[in-house]
Formats: structure tokens, C-alpha cells, sequence
């Protein structure tokens, strides 16, 4: 029976393109996909020009792994963990591992979680599992108990940092991880029954926290704000330029981890129809961001040789902002001093080409994975 639920499992996941990580007997390196967002942000402050292990060096990125973990099992975000290191950069970091904390900004944590699984699961190191064993532990350890999702960072340094966090895929992320926990014996075949029974209690909160959550439009089920107060359930401000509002890329999210729980019940299901109606109707028809050249230029956190505008074209394929209002799904943009303004171009250049504010997030889900899904269902979900 087990063997066959992990396979359903395996299904519904492959189905969706998502790709469980080897397992032992297996020659691919596990993938560093998932750290592409903290290696993105880190290459954005650093530079591209220093140098990185190749992708089949799965025990020097596991080293890496576990020298930047922390003392009570999280890690730090925004990092390249196939970055080769010098000596100094090793003691920096043995010398910050008695911190705590750590963020789940940028898929970050879950990630280590898995690689580490898998890289156990290739060489038997018991350091490897032992350190996914402490992160799976920190993951526990940090879920809110207003409502079972996750928080940004811990400990909180910014404002947002306390909030539940759906931006970035924190809160479904996590889940997916966990539920992986539970389901793939092969490559958490190491965590005891007693873990287990715990993470599965983490799953059951953070699906209906996730439920919960679910905004409505006149009474029906809509998509999901990028964060919500801890307290109130409210949703509330991320970062200065990310006002309280409903989030397209954080909806798709929340609905590609709905869509692998396998056998889902009713409200499940309901929630998924509910927010596919929702990005459906919300499309913005006749627009596409255009870039174009323009003079170099060097911000903060990046730089740019190009600019961005939207323009007008009937043969552009449906586009989607980012944000939309809480109370009559109108585009929300922001400078990023938190000020509301109509217009695309009334963002500066800084926030137009450092920030999607429009895109395609929705377009495979509702063209091919959501139709896939329906079809899943109908016929058992046994794909």
C-alpha cells in the first residue's frame, strides 16, 4: 500500500513537471534548480566571474551545505552553493554557524532539505542526512500557529519577515517538501516514524492554512495575497513596494501544490476551480512588455543595459500583472517607496527592470496542467 501511494505520488507530481530527486541507484547529480533564485540574487550583488563546482560534484556542494547551515538547522539565503571557496570564506562561515535562524525567502531551506536527502541517498555520508534531518526539524520548528503556514525569515529583521509568507513559495514550498518527506521512501527512507508523524501534522495545518487564506470575490474563491499578518490573517505588507493585494505568481504556486496532493478532497479541489476562474478572468488581453536598449546603468541590487515599457498589440497572447487590488482586481503598481500609481511607466527604471510586474505565470497552468489535472481526476487521479 505504500508502494502505491508513492507512486500516485509520483505520478501526480510528474504530471504537473515537477521531478522528484534520484535515488541512490540513480547517476544524475540531484538538480540545483531549486537554488537558482539565491544563486540569481547572489551573482546580482557578486558578479558571475568567480568559480562554481559542476553539478556532478554532489559532495563539495553537500560540504558547502552543511558549512553554511546554522547551529538549530536553517540557513541564510541568497547563496551559491556550487560556489568554490577560498580559505577565508571558510572561516567566515564556520564562524557564523553557531547563529540561529535563517530565511525561507527564495526557496531557500527546503531546498537544502532535499539536495542533502539526495545526496545520502548517492554516498551514504551520514553527515548529509543528519544535516537534512536538522533542517527538516528547523522547518517544524518555525511553522506559525495562527494558521500552520510559514514565516519569511527568522529572526525578523524587516517587517514583513514575521508575516505568512505565500510570496516566493514559502508557505507551498515547504508543504511540498514535507509532503516528500512523508511520500518518497526511497529518498527519506531515513526519517523515523515519530519525524514522520509530526511532518504529517505540519502537512495537515499548512493545507488548511493554505485553504483558509484563499480570498474570495463576492462570496467566491479567488487566488492568494503574497503575505498575510500572523495575527489577523490579513493580507498585509511585503517588501516596501509590495502592497497588500492578490498575487498572480504566488497563486500559480499555491495551485501547483494543491494540484500534487493525490485523492484531494472536495475543498481542495474547489480551491483550485476557484482560483483557475480567477487568473482566467483577471488576463489582461491586447498588452506585452516590450524591452528595449537603453544607457547602461548600475543600481543597488543590479544593473541594466535595457528598459521596459507596455504596449498595445491584438496579437499578444494574455498577459497577467502581478498584483491585483483586494477589492476590484485593478493592476496594482508601486514605486518602490510604497506609493500606488496607475501607469507602467510611472515606476522608476529601477523597480521596472529589477521587478516582474507583468507576466506569463499562469499560461502553462491553465493551457496544460490544469486541463491534465481535470482529466486526472475524472479518471481516478491515477493519471
Amino acid at each position: 500500500m505504500a508502494a502505491r501511494r508513492i507512486e500516485m505520488m509520483r505520478l501526480a507530481l510528474f504530471a504537473l513537471g515537477v521531478v522528484l530527486a534520484m535515488p541512490a541507484a540513480a547517476q544524475d547529480p540531484p538538480s540545483l534548480d531549486g537554488f537558482a533564485d539565491g544563486i540569481q540574487h547572489w551573482q546580482n550583488r557578486h558578479g558571475r566571474d568567480y568559480a562554481r563546482y559542476p553539478p556532478d560534484q554532489v559532495g563539495r556542494i553537500a560540504d558547502n551545505l552543511l558549512l553554511y547551515q546554522r547551529r538549530d538547522g536553517g540557513w541564510i539565503e541568497n547563496q551559491d552553493p556550487a560556489r568554490i571557496l577560498d580559505d577565508v570564506e571558510r572561516a567566515a562561515f564556520a564562524g557564523q554557524r553557531d547563529r540561529n535562524g535563517g530565511s525561507f525567502d527564495n526557496r531557500n531551506i527546503y531546498t537544502q532539505v532535499e539536495y542533502l536527502a539526495a545526496a545520502f541517498a548517492r554516498s551514504g555520508d551520514a553527515r548529509y542526512r543528519d544535516a537534512s534531518l536538522r533542517g527538516i526539524d528547523f522547518i517544524l520548528a518555525q511553522q506559525l500557529p495562527s494558521c500552520g503556514g510559514w514565516p519569511h525569515t527568522v529572526p525578523a529583521t524587516q517587517s514583513y519577515h514575521p508575516h505568512i509568507t505565500i510570496a516566493d513559495d514559502v508557505t507551498a514550498g515547504v508543504l511540498g517538501t514535507l509532503r516528500r518527506v512523508i511520500m518518497d521512501e526511497v529518498l527519506f527512507g531515513f526519517v523515523g516514524a515519530d519525524l514522520r508523524e509530526k511532518v504529517s501534522a505540519a502537512v495537515a495545518r499548512g493545507d488548511a492554512c493554505l485553504l483558509r487564506l484563499q480570498l474570495r470575490r463576492d462570496g467566491v474563491l479567488a487566488g492568494w495575497a503574497g503575505q498575510y499578518d500572523r495575527d489577523s490573517l490579513q493580507p498585509a505588507q511585503g517588501r516596501s513596494f509590495e502592497l497588500p493585494a492578490l498575487a498572480v505568481q504566488e497563486s500559480v504556486g499555491v495551485v501547483r501544490y494543491l494540484m500534487s496532493i493525490p485523492q484531494p478532497p472536495p475543498e481542495v479541489v474547489a480551491a483550485i476551480d476557484g482560483a483557475v476562474v480567477w487568473l482566467h478572468r483577471i488576463a489582461l488581453a491586447g498588452q506585452r512588455i516590450e524591452t528595449f536598449a537603453a544607457t547602461p546603468e548600475r543600481f543597488q541590487y543590479h544593473s541594466a543595459s535595457t528598459d521596459r515599457r507596455l504596449v498595445r498589440d491584438a496579437s499578444a497572447p494574455p498577459l497577467w500583472a502581478r498584483f491585483y487590488d483586494l477589492q476590484d482586481d485593478s493592476v496594482v503598481l508601486a514605486t518602490r517607496e510604497g506609493v500606488r500609481v496607475r501607469d507602467y511607466a510611472q515606476i522608476p527604471r529601477e523597480r521596472r527592470t529589477g521587478y516582474e510586474w507583468y507576466g506569463y505565470w499562469p499560461q502553462s497552468l491553465l493551457d496544460r496542467d490544469y486541463p491534465r489535472w481535470k482529466r486526472q481526476q475524472a479518471a481516478g487521479g491515477e493519471g
